[in-house]
C-alpha cells in the first residue's frame, strides 16, 4: 500500500452558475476528483464557493451534482480525507455535508502537513477595512436571519439566491487586480505570521475568493497563495509530503 502524501487544494469552482460552460465546468470538476490518484491522497480541501449558491433546509437540498458528489464519496471510500470551507456563495451549509462524511473547517485554520505548517480558508474578510462586505458577511452568517430565510418556499428562495449570485458574479467579469502588500489579505497574512510563537510559524497561507491567481512571498514569512476559479480553467494545488513540493496547476 503506497503511502499517502498529497494534499489537493481546489476553490471557487461555481457549480449552478449560468455563465459561459455551466455544464462543461462541472464535466472538468468531476474530471479533476476522478483524475485524484486515492491511494496516495491524504485529502481534498474544498476552499469554499465550490457551488455559486448553496442553500440547505432541513429536509430539502439543491437538486443537481449527482456527479460531484458520487466522485467525492468515492474518494472518501477509498479513504481521502474531504474538507471543506463555507465560502460567500455556499454560507449556508449545514448537516448534509457532515452526514456524507465531509469535515467543515473555520478560517483561518492551521495544520501540520509533513513538514509544513499551513493557514487555509476561503479568504473573504479577512484583513483591514471591507466594512460594507463584513457587514453583509455578518449578515450572511446570523443564525436568526438565516431561520428567517429558511421560511420562504424553496421555489422562491433559489430563485431569489441564484438571480442575487449570477448578478454578483457577473457585474465582476473583469479578473480582480491583485494589490500585493496593499491588499487587505496580505497584510492580514503578516499580521498573523507576526503573532505566531517561534518555531510554527505559516510556510503557506492558501486561499481562494479573489478569482485570480496569486503566489507571493510574505515578508514575515511564508508564502501566500490565491486559487484562481474555474470559469476557464481548472486550477488546483497540490502538496506532496514526500517531496516537500507544492505544484501550482493553472
Amino acid at each position: 500500500m503506497p503511502e499517502r502524501t498529497l494534499s489537493y487544494f481546489v476553490s471557487d469552482v461555481h457549480l449552478g452558475l449560468d455563465v459561459k460552460d455551466k455544464a462543461g465546468r462541472e464535466k472538468r470538476f468531476v474530471d479533476f476528483l476522478d483524475s485524484v490518484p486515492a491511494e496516495r491522497t491524504e485529502a481534498i480541501y474544498l476552499m469554499g464557493d465550490i457551488w455559486d449558491f448553496w442553500y440547505e433546509y432541513r429536509d430539502v437540498v439543491p437538486r443537481g451534482y449527482v456527479r460531484v458528489f458520487a466522485s467525492l464519496l468515492s474518494l472518501k471510500d477509498r479513504g481521502v480525507k474531504i474538507f471543506f470551507f463555507q465560502g460567500n456563495h455556499d454560507i449556508w451549509t449545514y448537516s448534509y455535508f457532515g452526514e456524507m462524511g465531509f469535515v467543515k473547517l473555520k478560517q483561518p485554520y492551521v495544520r501540520t502537513i509533513g513538514s509544513k505548517v499551513f493557514c487555509l480558508g476561503h479568504g473573504d474578510g479577512l484583513g483591514p477595512g471591507m466594512r460594507s462586505y463584513k457587514v453583509m458577511r455578518w449578515i450572511f452568517h446570523n443564525h436568526f436571519l438565516q431561520t428567517l430565510f429558511s421560511g420562504l418556499h424553496p421555489w422562491f428562495a433559489f430563485r431569489l439566491g441564484q438571480g442575487w449570485s449570477k448578478s454578483s458574479r457577473l457585474a465582476k467579469s473583469k479578473e480582480y487586480i491583485f494589490r500585493g502588500k496593499d491588499e487587505p489579505l496580505y497584510k492580514w497574512a503578516e499580521s498573523f505570521q507576526e503573532g505566531r510563537p517561534s518555531g510554527s510559524r505559516v510556510d503557506y497561507f492558501i486561499f481562494g475568493h479573489y478569482h485570480t491567481s496569486v503566489d507571493m512571498p510574505v515578508d514575515k514569512g511564508g508564502r501566500l497563495l490565491i486559487l484562481k476559479d474555474w470559469m476557464d480553467s481548472s486550477p488546483y494545488m497540490v502538496y506532496d509530503s514526500a517531496a516537500d513540493e507544492m505544484v501550482v496547476e493553472k
